[in-house]
């Protein structure tokens, strides 16, 4: 495995964790959106990552294929925790018993989402700047 790949799975890395944070906030500002029924509720999504490892970190790549690693989204689930059904008769969006239904949506567990992964995004910055360093450095070692 070359340096340049370095900039390619922490860039794998970087749009995996932005799609994260995009579901997080979509999850977020329908947290509190009501239903008057369970078909028509938000449910909460959450990406699914899978490694993506190939030829890259074989010793003997083989010929005319491209080598890849980092990560991927395999899919984004929805979450088959229960909704929140409330007995709310005055609410404009009860249904005829009288139930709203809420989001399954855990903000606490959203916002812990959140800072993960942009932590994680953060730190495949710090790699990226790392791997341009030691680039730089490689570059300089002729002169002098």
């Amino acid at each position: 495995m070359n340096l340049m790949q370095v900039f390619d799975i922490a860039g794998s890395g970087m749009s995996a964790q932005s799609l994260r944070l995009n579901t997080t906030a979509s999850n977020m500002a329908n947290a509190n959106s009501a239903s008057s029924s369970v078909e028509q509720t938000y449910r909460a999504h959450h990406p699914v990552f899978a490694q993506q490892l190939s030829e890259a970190m074989a010793f003997e790549p083989s010929v005319g294929k491209q080598a890849s690693a980092g990560v991927r989204v395999a899919a984004i689930v929805e979450d088959s925790r229960p909704l929140e059904a409330r007995y709310e008769p005055g609410n404009p969006m009860a249904n005829d018993e009288g139930y709203v239904y809420y989001p399954n949506v855990n903000v606490v567990e959203e916002m812990s989402n959140m800072i993960e992964a942009s932590r994680a995004f953060e730190m495949n910055v710090n790699i990226m700047q790392s791997a341009r360093t030691m680039m730089q450095q490689v570059m300089t070692l002729g002169q002098g």
